[in-house]
């Protein structure tokens, strides 16, 4: 499982190799950090924080600008956890890129 933040640009419509007209939304996905790696020995669950679109210092609260500066990123606006069954793969400081993704690929979005 990837996961990836994205923020939602737009609306265009193409078309298909049929010549079939087709409504898409157009989402930059990414460039997201991972701001912290959660583990049962610490927090008592595996757990992946990303963060998404860099802010401005004055854009974030005190005790975000110390977590941000303890994983020596740059304040992210949009910061998830997602939940991971086992050990994360990633480590902190880690960018996740669209580049993770095929052509082809089935993804979930959720608003």
């Amino acid at each position: 499982m990837t996961l990836i933040l994205g923020r939602k640009r737009g609306m265009t419509q193409i078309y298909s190799d049929e010549g079939i007209l087709h409504g898409v939304t157009v989402v930059q996905a990414g460039p997201c950090v991972v701001c912290q790696v959660r583990t049962p020995e610490t927090d008592g669950y595996h757990a992946v924080q990303l963060g998404f679109e860099d802010v401005p210092d004055s854009r974030v609260a005190k005790p975000q600008r110390g977590q941000f500066k303890r994983a020596g990123v740059a304040p992210k606006r949009f910061l998830r956890e997602e939940r991971l069954a086992g050990p994360a793969e990633l480590a902190v400081g880690d960018v996740i890129t669209a580049a993770a993704f095929k052509a082809g690929d089935y993804v979930d979005v959720i608003g």
